[in-house]
């Protein structure tokens, strides 16, 4: 199974591309904030518990996946600091003992763009952060950073297109099969 990391900041459009790219290659979209809501109705954001199972979800969906020979599956991710940075090592571990590989793509966007973006109604569907203030304070801090992210096979600026162009570069670069749809 190829799972096709797509990662960048909160408001970079890593959703609006997944499901572009879903749509375009038939492939599964596993959403990080499904989990993310799912555990919030039990934990708080970044409690050990929240952290732990938020992980330990996230591994045994990829691991499933991969048992069940799926052809593909699209991972929404947004590096912050509640996340392990161990997680990345378990995740290619987890897909690379099953024979499969992970692809990285970046999704990048000018901070006034992205600011533009946080209050967006489809942000509101799920708990997505949507406060500027907050995100100020947490880019400030370096909340964000992402260096233990590996360098991605593509760096897509979402300000420059649409999130079916961005799906378009990303199946073109990736040599992802489309005749699933």
């Amino acid at each position: 199974m190829k799972l096709i990391f797509l990662y960048g900041l909160p408001a970079t459009g890593k959703l609006s591309v997944a499901q572009e790219l879903a749509a375009m290659t038939g492939y599964k979209l596993f959403h990080n904030h499904l989990t993310v809501d799912l555990l919030l109705s039990v934990f708080d954001f970044g409690t050990p518990g929240f952290v732990a199972l938020r992980e330990e979800i996230w591994l045994s969906v990829f691991d499933q996946a991969s048992l069940s020979h799926l052809p593909a599956l699209i991972f929404t991710f947004a590096p912050e600091p509640t996340v392990r940075h161990s997680f990345l090592q378990n995740a290619l571990h987890t897909i690379s003992q099953r024979g499969g590989n992970v692809e990285f793509v970046e999704l990048v966007c000018p901070l006034s763009e992205l600011k533009k973006r946080l209050n967006s109604p489809s942000r509101l569907q799920y708990r997505k952060l949507t406060s500027e203030t907050l995100f100020d304070q947490i880019h400030a801090a370096g909340g964000f950073e992402g260096s233990f992210l590996p360098k991605p096979q593509l760096s897509i600026d979402t300000s420059l297109c649409t999130p079916l162009q961005a799906a378009a570069k990303i199946a073109e670069v990736l040599a992802l099969d489309l005749s699933l749809t």
